[in-house]
């Protein structure tokens, strides 16, 4: 099969990659479409040191599995858990100790033809979501998780660091509840994008950071870490959505001074998220920048790595092989 290959310290484009085997507990499915992501980029900056197809934002049709779901669309949770430790018995299978994780720890991605996933992990898309719209299923349960993770009046005020496509997802979500949200980002097109949905936004250069009840990390840069601290207010909350793969290097003593709560954010349910996108609460479609045949892989990676790029796709077709 066609896939993408990231060997450590290369990416190729590999055109007899093994096919993945669908077993007992798996499915095998063929993948529609794939979203580039940044945490896909910063893998290629050693991120996890992982090896292997990268990739974990994906839409796909499972060719084998239990005839039930032969056939069906489906978008899977990408963390997969070995379902007898402690933290798996408590509902977190996100955290378990020995977890594979698609694309990012252990386990080849979504960059391919096709897949392999714990059935546990499968979710069929709604008919009324599409393909362009299901994609953004992984990265929009991310952005619902703030919401798990704290309680938020609807009168505070939040901040949301970074305009790129985790940012406006959290942006969307967090304006739902009511919040007064600002998103502060470097691109004007994609600010744009929030303005027409309501949400007020500020371009870094002309702003100076308040003091926030809520700041939402979400710049994928190692100084917005530090931009955030500065953004909370004393007792406030700071959720960081970045993963990087440079070290931060900033003095901490500011968040014990303050008392800030700290909340690191990663994966969320899928559920919500299928339920937002088939009920049209988030408007995911705007963010695609451009869709990208699996056989130019490697030009639709250089793309999603540019500065202001929104959300690149691979779409995957047996008549590339």
């Amino acid at each position: 099969m066609l896939a993408l290959h990231w060997d450590g310290q290369r990416l190729r484009l590999k055109r007899s990659y093994p096919t993945p085997q669908a077993t007992e507990s798996t499915a095998l499915v063929r993948v529609r479409l794939a979203g580039i992501c940044a945490t896909d980029l910063q893998i290629f900056k050693g991120y996890m040191g992982f090896t292997g197809v990268p990739g974990h934002e994906f839409v796909g049709e499972v060719n084998e599995g239990p005839a039930d779901l032969v056939g069906k669309r489906v978008v899977g949770e990408i963390n997969f858990a070995c379902g007898a430790c402690a933290a798996c018995l408590q509902g977190l299978g996100r955290h378990c100790s020995t977890r594979r994780v698609m694309g990012i720890l252990n386990a080849d991605g979504s960059f391919a033809e096709y897949l392999t996933m714990p059935l546990a992990n499968l979710h069929v898309v709604p008919a009324i979501v599409s393909d362009e719209e299901a994609v953004f299923t992984e990265p929009l349960a991310a952005a619902l998780e703030i919401l798990e993770q704290v309680h938020l009046q609807p009168a505070a005020e939040v901040i949301v660091l970074g305009d790129g496509k985790l940012g406006q997802l959290c942006a969307q979500v967090l304006h739902l509840t009511g919040a007064r949200v600002t998103v502060v980002g470097k691109h004007q097109d994609k600010l744009a994008l929030l303005r027409q949905l309501g949400v007020h936004t500020v371009r870094l250069a002309d702003w100076r950071p308040g003091k926030a009840d809520l700041v939402v990390e979400a710049t994928g840069s190692a100084a917005g870490l530090s931009l955030a601290i500065e953004t909370v207010r004393p007792r406030g909350t700071l959720i960081l959505k970045s993963t990087v793969a440079e070290p931060h290097t900033l003095s901490l003593a500011p968040l014990v001074i303050n008392e800030v709560t700290v909340v690191g954010s990663r994966c969320g349910r899928f559920p919500p998220a299928l339920r937002a996108l088939a009920q049209r609460n988030i408007a995911v479609t705007p963010l695609i920048d451009k869709i990208y045949p699996l056989s130019e892989g490697l030009a639709a990676v250089k793309r999603a790595a540019q500065p202001g790029a929104r959300k690149v796709l691979l779409k995957t077709s047996l008549k590339q092989v």
